[in-house]
């Protein structure tokens, strides 16, 4: 299960005294443990750790866009660590040939014909990927492809 591999990590990353790797997963299994108060659950099943995963990951590449934009070289060294982190747990990201199939077959199969669609496949496409491909990716091949 993929929360005793955190937890496992996490004890590793404490004995090897790995201070930003220890920083990433606390930050990580708290995120876990809100999610799990909230749904009323003692244990989360892998489906809601990997979209908790995908929240962070996001977060982090907004953060690493917003301290570009701030100069601040130092924390988007630090986020792109903790970036890569994160995306250790995800599984495999898909290709963007192998995105783009996928999107085509979801397409024919919805029978979409125009950009005011974008919605609706975007919506077919993720719930298929979850988590194997990053939603900024999806989007931008839906509209190349959607006349």
């Amino acid at each position: 299960m993929l929360q005793e591999q955190i937890d496992l990590d996490l004890k590793k990353s404490l004995k090897s005294k790995e201070s930003l790797r220890v920083s990433a997963l606390r930050l990580l299994k708290t995120a876990i443990h809100n999610r799990a108060i909230e749904k009323k659950q003692d244990v989360l099943d892998d489906k809601d750790i990997l979209d908790i995963i995908q929240k962070q990951v996001k977060q982090r590449r907004d953060s690493i866009e917003g301290f570009q934009r701030g100069n601040r070289d130092d924390l988007v060294a630090k986020e792109k660590q903790e970036l890569e982190i994160l995306q250790s747990y995800l599984p495999k990201q898909l290709s963007e040939a192998e995105l783009t199939a996928i999107i085509q077959k979801v397409i024919q199969s919805l029978g979409v014909v125009n950009k005011s669609d974008v919605g609706k496949v975007m919506k077919a496409v993720m719930n298929e990927l979850k988590g194997r491909a990053d939603g900024k990716e999806i989007n931008k091949i839906v509209s190349s492809l959607l006349p």
